[in-house]
């Protein structure tokens, strides 16, 4: 599909003698099953197709048609059966931001036009196609009114020019939080959907950075404002050079909107035409390694507790934002995949525990997948709506970072909390971005992951530690080392080896900032980091590099934001 696409009505275009019809040529062409023509804040692209087609039907049935005319509405009408052409618009909303409004193809045109006028496009300018178009709505304003008009709201470019993500644009972290986290908003067009790495967009916004807890659908498309690639200057992209492939059990609105709102983001990957390779989404999720969104499990067996560990998984997934689990095949990316024999049966035995284990009730979809020529299981597992779950009714299980535990006493009143709120989303319970925590004293924020030992005290012989997960802000008070988990465990290791006096601590220093220790795991990192404030010495444990922001980024080695 390529869902951003400009027709001569966008004021821009760099063909004007180009049809409609020369588009949907081109489409198939391109091989696209799906396209939408958005242009600038205008649906007069569709509504002169829509036009043609209905005049050319016109003198068909007054049986004054020509030859040459009814030729072309007998392509119209093969085309329009071969490829679902859908109508939209591209919005510039308040300080020049795009964003994508498509519509399915029964949506009436001065439907779309109402809904642009109360966008603030001015009525004399509807039929400009022009991306300057005077004061219109902001961002969120647009992602509503685009959803309850029944159409998909997606961020043009998002990370490029007139895109909500792009870099260097001087708005507040909160802003730029709501702008790619909003209900709303369904998807993120993106221009390095191929691209591999962190610094790719997809990655950071694939639910892993505390800022960003909503994972996000990404797709490509070609913003075409030309039949073909300009060969004097590639960036200007022809029909269906930048599109994306899509996994639908039908061609149709419906099915793409529900694939938007679903949490399977195996669904969607970069088309290439040049270069169709099958795409291996479970190796690449194996080169990302577990983390706070995906685990593996090799087997599923009761022995060894293998099973359990699956089901403490989709638990602690279900009180977090939701997450992936590979069954039959490893962490290790060189490691071969272990065949699930009989996946049918075993799909249907984690259903049955899965429902019959987890309460309260709880959606998982559980699916068989191939890598390397190898069946293995994948259970999808959203983000509970009824928190806390648990497991055989009181067991409850958190996610921390790569790591499964037990909840302790004041996550499970943070997840009561969570679950009796009338109405809760991913940005009620995020933490706030750096710039506006109510911690004016420290120059530089703290990690966003990562654990602070705040304090200890010994009671009768025990130490009691409070921690802070510095991924959403929670305290935790009375950790011992029995009750710890993993992470937890390696903070309170780590702090109780350090010398009392500071002059004696290995550090590295960048000002109030210094390095404690690296610890490599594969090719990811996780930093034990140290901080001078006015109220003494801030130790942090276990950032990985999700958190790390601002100077911390000089302090380790990479650029500052």
């Amino acid at each position: 599909m390529d869902l951003h696409l400009h027709t001569p009505a966008s004021s821009d275009y760099q063909e004007p003698d180009v049809s409609c019809l020369d588009i949907l040529y081109r489409s198939e062409a391109r091989n696209l099953d799906i396209m939408a023509f958005t242009d600038h804040n205008t649906i007069a692209g569709y509504r002169k197709m829509q036009e043609e087609i209905q005049q050319l039907e016109f003198l068909e049935r007054s049986g004054r048609i020509t030859s040459e005319e009814e030729s072309r509405l007998r392509e119209y009408r093969r085309l329009l059966k071969k490829i679902l052409v859908l109508p939209g618009f591209e919005f510039s909303a308040t300080l020049g931001f795009h964003i994508l409004g498509i519509f399915p193809p029964e949506k009436p045109v001065r439907e779309i036009e109402h809904l642009l006028l109360s966008l603030n496009i001015p009525s004399d300018q509807l039929d400009a196609g022009s991306m300057t178009v005077g004061a219109t709505s902001d961002v969120l304003t647009a992602y509503r009114l685009i959803d309850e008009a029944g159409g998909l709201a997606i961020a043009a470019h998002a990370n490029s020019t007139h895109g909500v993500a792009m870099r260097g644009y001087g708005f507040g972290g909160q802003t730029k939080i709501a702008y790619t986290q909003d209900p709303h908003l369904h998807a993120l067009e993106v221009t390095d959907l191929g691209q591999r790495g962190r610094r790719a967009t997809a990655a950071f916004f694939n639910g892993t950075k505390p800022e960003y807890p909503r994972r996000m659908h990404c797709i490509q498309g070609s913003d075409a404002h030309r039949l073909r690639t300009d060969p004097k200057d590639k960036k200007h992209l022809g029909v269906g050079d930048r599109a994306t492939k899509v996994n639908l059990p039908v061609v149709s609105f419906e099915a793409l909107k529900e694939l938007f709102i679903q949490n399977d983001f195996a669904r969607t990957r970069p088309h290439w035409p040049a270069s169709d390779e099958e795409f291996d989404f479970i190796q690449q999720a194996r080169e990302e390694g577990p983390s706070i969104i995906q685990d593996f499990h090799e087997s599923m067996t009761v022995q060894g507790g293998r099973l359990y560990a699956i089901i403490a998984d989709a638990c602690a997934f279900a009180n977090a934002n939701g997450g992936t689990l590979y069954i039959g095949i490893g962490s290790e990316a060189k490691k071969l995949p272990v065949e699930i024999s009989k996946p049918t049966a075993a799909i249907r035995r984690l259903e049955q525990e899965l429902s019959k284990r987890i309460s309260p009730p709880l959606a998982c979809q559980v699916d068989q997948q191939e890598t390397q020529g190898v069946k293995v299981i994948r259970v999808l597992v959203p983000r509970g709506e009824d928190p806390p779950y648990a497991v055989d009714d009181n067991k409850i299980y958190v996610r921390d970072e790569a790591d499964t535990g037990l909840a302790v006493r004041d996550e499970i009143v943070q997840l009561v909390l969570r679950g009796s709120s009338a109405v809760v989303s991913p940005m009620d319970l995020e933490p706030k971005p750096a710039e506006e925590e109510e911690t004016a004293e420290v120059g530089v924020q703290p990690p966003r992951t990562g654990v602070e030992i705040v304090e200890f005290e010994k009671r009768n012989g025990v130490s009691y530690y409070t921690m802070r997960d510095l991924r959403n802000g929670m305290v935790v008070k009375n950790v011992t080392r029995s009750s710890a988990r993993l992470l937890w465990h390696y903070a309170i290791s780590q702090y109780t080896a350090l010398p009392r006096d500071l002059k004696e601590v290995q550090v590295s220093w960048q000002r109030d900032l210094g390095l404690l220790r690296v610890q490599r795991r594969g090719k990811k990192k996780r930093f034990d980091l140290v901080q001078k404030s006015p109220q003494g010495i801030r130790y942090y444990f276990g950032v990985t590099e999700d958190g790390i922001h601002g100077e911390w980024k000089r302090l380790v080695g990479g650029e500052a934001e």
